[in-house]
């Protein structure tokens, strides 16, 4: 069932509740893959019910973003989300989650924005936090699921929810990848064959990275070692950063941090794909 007003999603979870069923709900801005889909799928298997959101949300992309040509097909949307045994599809408007109104109130995001993805991109994620404070204020699910490709974006999500109490889970679900590594993202979609080939320099690097680190090489050297490694091996991209922290917190490294997380970012021309792996210390 698609799902086009707050008012209406709001009634069609009040149903569900009266019948005393727990929801599960996965937010994503449409032109789903497998990896939407294995979301999906784990939230199926843990909930009674399945929400999925389709919303390309405009407060999260910067002035020279690809929002407006951002791939969108509702129509193939729906045929996934049927095979993956969604119950209903919520496709909002932008009017109908912000309003006419060119002003709003928004969640500013004060932790963990100055590093990764949000030095490059300062607004981000406040754009992030506010549409799912949004979503999750609408949709009240038991559980939400978010995938682990976007470490920061879920780190945030799950500071979000432990700062406004809400009464959600945060699932986090494992990356899913094509057959050469590279991270499933709706934005691969945008690569030429060169660019796609290149992309693979993203997972090879890091996997580089994680070889050193078991040959005993200190991080920082591994991680200077792996910039270089990468700008040999990518002919069509532009490093933006190759950073690593503690997981799942994403705070400063510590000789007591049991894990960290090894995370990469590089502009393809204009296709911006980031890529991460988790590593035992």
């Amino acid at each position: 069932m698609i799902v086009k007003t707050i008012n209406e999603m709001r009634e069609c979870v009040k149903l569900e509740r009266a019948k005393g069923r727990r929801i599960g709900f996965v937010p994503t801005m449409g032109f789903l893959h497998d990896g939407h889909a294995a979301l999906l799928k784990q939230a199926w298997r843990e909930n009674d019910v399945v929400i999925l959101s389709i919303f390309v949300n405009p407060t999260q992309f910067g002035p020279n973003e690809d929002y407006k040509i951002y791939p969108r097909d509702l129509e193939r949307d729906a045929l996934i989300a049927k095979e993956n045994s969604v119950d209903y599809i919520f496709t909002p408007s932008v009017e109908e989650m912000y309003g006419t109104e060119t002003s709003f109130v928004s969640v500013v995001v004060q932790d963990r924005v100055d590093m990764l993805c949000g030095k490059s991109r300062p607004d981000h994620f406040d754009g992030v936090a506010t549409i799912v404070t949004k979503l999750l204020n609408v949709v009240q699910p038991d559980r939400a699921y978010f995938g682990t490709k976007d470490a920061q974006q879920l780190a945030i999500v799950r500071e979000l929810v432990r700062s406004f109490n809400f009464a959600t889970e945060v699932v986090a679900v494992e990356m899913v990848r094509e057959s050469d590594r590279l991270a499933l993202s709706s934005r691969n979609t945008y690569l030429s064959e060169e660019q796609r080939s290149d992309a693979t320099s993203l997972y090879k690097t890091l996997n580089h990275i994680r070889y050193l680190l078991h040959k005993d090489i200190t991080l920082i050297d591994a991680i200077v070692e792996g910039e270089q490694y990468f700008r040999e091996i990518s002919s069509f991209s532009e490093l933006e950063y190759l950073e690593a922290y503690s997981y799942p917190d994403l705070l400063p490294i510590t000789k007591n941090t049991k894990q960290i997380i090894i995370a990469i970012a590089a502009k393809f021309d204009k296709i911006r794909l980031i890529d991460n792996i988790v590593v035992d210390m």
